[in-house]
């Protein structure tokens, strides 16, 4: 563990206190949830996908607003991808696109033409954005790729991180209020080869970047995280924050974080909500790692429950409904169940953030 972690992170909107957890909101929302309803559960933070945004609404309906918070209605830090890992993913599970030493070439569903998708238009694309975090463009690959796959995506990732930090530093230094300028993170690829993280973080940390990220896929087939995850905290120096991308079931998150892991992001809240699976403490020490339960709240038994979700938790939906009543909208198919199992699924991310601030993990 990096024992003298630093604990803050200055950002455009606010100062980070560690560790933090952002929900995804990647087309500019987190789904069922307005920004009412996660500055109500302690949000601190989210994550929006540079693609999608691109895509819809696009970047001059943003820019037309100000920066994307004042799009979204969001006062607090913003942390922006930079679309490699998705139009990846698209471009693997069959999609029309192409990767070279450029960048990415992609058509999304349901548009003619193609996009491209190079370093420096990653960095372009986010600086209109105006988030607070931005990251480098890197090349994911998959973890049962052979090892000259994970050799290039490691290349490839270096070689573009290069001329991110360079077309940043050409953009932002045409800024008026040099203040204005967001932190810019880079992305530790090489699989599950220690030898390749080892090279991905030593050539990023020598280009200098305000952060760095896990970059891959970090959980097993088992559900626990790759040893891949504790080499990479291990490279990046103890001044520097880290970035557990991916990283969102509880557990794993608690176990990165004692890695010294700082930020996490995840769709798991509420992606299970919406699919009526809720996350309840169940008095056990965090250190344990068996510290929740579930509640399938659209089970039958709990009809006529007139309990809240949890005992003792404090968000909207535990304050005012009982379970009966969150399984009737599920039932019902009222969307209005959505947004209720959404607001506990985050509350219950953010007491998790608060107990482990606290030292429940020693």
């Amino acid at each position: 563990m990096r024992k003298n972690r630093i604990n803050s992170l200055r950002t455009l909107s606010g100062e980070l206190t560690f560790p933090v957890f952002f929900p995804d909101a990647t087309r500019g929302f987190v789904k069922s949830l307005d920004t009412n309803d996660l500055d109500a559960c302690g949000v601190e933070g989210i994550v929006v996908n540079t693609i999608h945004l691109q895509s819809k609404p696009g970047l001059s309906t943003i820019k037309n607003a100000g920066r994307i918070h004042e799009f979204i209605s969001w006062d607090k830090p913003v942390l922006s991808d930079s679309g490699g890992f998705q139009v990846y993913s698209f471009i693997n599970s069959g999609g029309s696109g192409a990767i070279s030493k450029n960048g990415f070439t992609y058509k999304l569903d349901g548009e003619d033409k193609k996009r491209e998708l190079t370093p420096e238009k990653c960095i372009q694309i986010q600086l209109k954005l105006g988030a607070d975090i931005i990251y480098c463009l890197d090349y994911c690959t998959h973890p049962s790729a052979p090892y000259d796959v994970h050799e290039e995506s490691v290349r490839l990732t270096i070689d573009w991180a290069k001329r991110c930090k360079k077309e940043y530093n050409k953009l932002t230094a045409t800024f008026k209020d040099k203040n204005r300028k967001p932190l810019l993170f880079a992305i530790v690829q090489g699989g599950d080869h220690p030898d390749l993280r080892k090279r991905c973080a030593e050539e990023l940390l020598s280009i200098g970047f305000d952060g760095y990220g896990f970059g891959g896929w970090p959980i097993n087939d088992n559900g626990t995280l790759i040893d891949a995850v504790r080499v990479v905290a291990d490279l990046i120096p103890e001044e520097f924050p880290t970035h557990g991308l991916g990283i969102g079931k509880p557990e794993n998150l608690a176990d990165a974080y004692k890695m010294g892991y700082d930020i996490f992001d995840c769709v798991i809240p509420t992606r299970d909500a919406r699919h009526k699976r809720l996350y309840v403490f169940n008095g056990n020490s965090l250190q344990k790692g068996n510290f929740y339960d579930y509640v399938y709240i659209g089970d039958e038994k709990y009809m006529k429950d007139p309990a809240p979700v949890e005992e003792g938790c404090d968000c909207l939906t535990c304050t005012r409904f009982s379970r009966g009543y969150v399984n009737h909208l599920f039932n019902t198919g009222d969307p209005v169940s959505a947004r209720l199992a959404s607001i506990h699924n985050i509350r219950f991310y953010t007491r998790l953030i608060d107990k482990i601030r606290g030292g429940a993990l020693g």
